[in-house]
C-alpha cells in the first residue's frame, strides 16, 4: 500500500472516530433532552387533569372526552389522584393501569416531598405533590413519547447517514491532499531514477530549502556530491596507480629482459640488480604509501585512537626519516611555554600521525639544498600548533590549491622522485583528527606547513 493510500485511510479513521464521537455525543444529549422535557409534559399534564378534576368536579369519561393532551401527538396519558391516606379520587384509563401506585410509591413522595420519575418498560411515569385549597394530593402521570422516540430514531439515522458520508468524503479528500502532499516525492523519485552512473553530476533542483521535502532534496544532493567525488576519486585512483605500477615493472622486465639478451659482464649483472633493487624499493614505497593512504580514508569510527603525546609521535616520525636518508637532518624544536603533558595530548591513532608527520619531515628534506626539515611545535589556548619549515626550492602560487590532492605531481617533480601521495596522505590523516593544515610558500625561499590539533 502506498503512502498517499495510508494517509488517506488514517485521515479517514480520525475523521470517523471524530464524528462517531460527535453522534454519540449529540444522540446522548438528545436522549436525555427529550426525556426532560417528555417528563416535564407529563407533569403539566397531571396537573391540568388534577385542576380540571378539583375545580369541576368532572368524571374520568367526561374529562377524557372534552380534555386535550398538551403533548404534542399524545392522545393518552394515564392520569391518577390520591389523597393523602392513599385513597384513589381520579384515574383515568384504569383498564391500562400502566403505573401500579403502591403505598410504597405513594409513601415515598410524600416522605421525600420531590418527584419521583421512572420509567413502566417503555412508558415514562411521574409521581408528585399537588397542592389545592391547602390540602395535599398524590398525581401519577404516564405515557409513551412515541413522537420523541420516532424523532430520536429518525436523527440516529440522520447521524448514521453523515457520519458514513462525512468518512468516504475524509478518505478522498485525504486522498487528494496527500496525493498532492507527496507529489515532490514522487518527483524525486523520478529524477533519482534517472541518475546512472555515467550522468552523476546530475542534481534535484527546484525545492523550497526550507520545507521538508527541500531538505530531501538537498540531502540527496549531498549523497551525489559524495557519490561523484568517490566515483572521480577513484577512476583518477585506478589510473594514477596503473601508471605508477606500470613504470617501475616496466623498467625491471626491460632491464631484466636487457641481461637475457646475451652473456653479460658481472659488472653489467650487478648493475642491473642494483637497478632493479632501486625499481624494486621505488614500487615498495608506493605500495606502502597506497596502504597507508587506504588506512586514512578508512570510517573514523573504525579507527582504533588512544590518548597520544605528539612530541613523542614527532620524535619517532624524525626516526623514520633519518633511517631512511642518512643525509637528511631534522631539526626539533619545542616552545619553552609548554607546560603540562596535557597541553601536546591528543586522541588519535599514532601510526597515522607517524606516517603523516614523517612525510612532512621528509617533503621539506627532499626540496632543500641543506636536506633540512625545521619542525616547531608551540601550544596556545588549547590549541597545538605544528610548523614543518624548510628553506627549499618552494612551491608556485599556481599549484597552491593542488598539493594535496592525491596523485599530484608539480614542477618540483624534475627534481626529486615521488608519486604525489604523500602529502594526500598528510590531508587525509589530519583531517581524520579533527585537526587542520595550512601552506605558506614563495619560489626559491622555502616552504611551511602549518598543523593545529585541539589539544585534551
Amino acid at each position: 500500500m502506498k503512502i498517499r493510500s495510508k494517509i488517506a485511510l488514517r485521515y479517514a479513521a480520525v475523521t470517523a472516530i471524530l464524528m462517531l464521537v460527535f453522534a454519540v455525543v449529540i444522540y446522548i444529549l438528545s436522549a436525555k433532552s427529550r426525556e426532560k422535557e417528555f417528563y416535564d409534559g407529563l407533569v403539566s399534564e397531571g396537573i391540568s387533569k388534577a385542576n380540571l378534576f378539583f375545580t369541576a368536579r368532572v368524571d374520568p369519561q367526561t374529562m377524557q372526552s372534552i380534555y386535550k393532551s398538551n403533548i404534542k401527538y399524545i392522545n393518552e396519558v394515564e392520569v391518577a389522584i390520591y389523597d393523602k391516606n392513599f385513597n384513589l379520587l381520579y384515574h383515568d384509563a384504569k383498564d391500562i393501569d400502566i403505573v401500579k401506585e403502591t403505598p410504597e410509591l405513594l409513601g415515598q413522595v410524600l416522605k421525600e416531598e420531590k418527584n419521583i420519575k421512572f420509567y413502566v418498560n417503555d412508558y415514562q411515569a411521574v409521581v408528585f405533590l399537588f397542592v389545592n385549597d391547602n390540602a395535599e394530593y398524590i398525581v401519577t402521570a404516564a405515557a409513551y413519547d412515541g413522537y420523541g422516540y420516532a424523532k430520536q430514531l429518525n436523527l440516529a439515522l440522520s447521524l448514521l447517514v453523515i457520519c458514513i458520508v462525512s468518512i468516504g468524503m475524509s478518505f478522498i479528500i485525504g486522498y487528494i491532499l496527500a496525493k498532492r502532499a507527496l507529489k515532490p516525492v514522487a518527483e524525486i523519485s523520478d529524477r533519482m531514477k534517472d541518475i546512472t552512473a555515467n550522468n552523476l553530476d546530475l542534481r534535484l533542483l527546484g525545492y523550497n530549502e526550507s520545507d521538508e521535502f527541500g531538505e530531501l532534496a538537498g540531502s540527496f544532493n549531498k549523497a551525489l556530491d559524495i557519490i561523484e567525488t568517490s566515483f572521480d576519486s577513484q577512476k583518477m585512483f585506478v589510473s594514477n596507480v596503473s601508471h605508477e605500477l606500470r613504470t617501475p615493472l616496466s623498467v625491471i622486465i626491460g632491464e631484466i629482459d636487457w641481461v637475457l639478451l646475451k652473456d653479460r659482464t658481472l659488472e653489467e649483472y650487478k648493475q642491473t640488480l642494483i637497478n632493479s633493487h632501486k625499481d624494486t624499493s621505488r614500487l615498495i614505497k608506493l605500495l606502502n604509501g597506497l596502504l597507508n593512504l587506504a588506512k586514512a580514508s578508512y570510517d573514523e569510527n573504525k579507527i582504533s585512537k588512544s590518548n597520544i603525546r605528539i612530541d613523542e609521535v614527532l620524535l619517532d616520525a624524525r626516526d623514520i626519516v633519518l633511517k631512511g636518508n642518512s643525509d637528511y637532518y631534522v631539526n626539533l624544536l619545542f616552545d619553552e611555554g609548554i607546560q603540562d603533558d596535557s597541553e601536546i595530548t591528543i586522541v588519535g591513532n599514532e601510526y597515522l600521525l607517524k606516517m603523516a608527520f614523517a612525510n612532512l619531515m621528509d617533503n621539506n628534506c627532499k626540496f632543500s639544498e641543506n636536506k633540512t626539515s625545521r619542525v616547531y611545535i608551540r601550544v596556545e589556548e588549547k590549541k597545538i600548533i605544528i610548523c614543518f619549515s624548510d628553506t627549499g626550492i618552494g612551491i608556485p602560487e599556481t599549484e597552491l590549491p593542488h598539493v594535496f590532492a592525491p596523485f599530484y605531481r608539480g614542477e618540483n617533480k624534475k627534481i626529486a622522485q615521488g608519486n604525489g601521495i604523500g602529502l594526500a596522505l598528510v590531508s587525509k590523516v589530519i583531517s581524520l583528527h579533527k585537526g587542520s593544515i595550512t601552506i605558506q610558500s614563495k619560489p626559491n625561499e622555502g616552504t611551511t606547513f602549518e598543523v593545529i590539533f585541539t589539544s585534551l
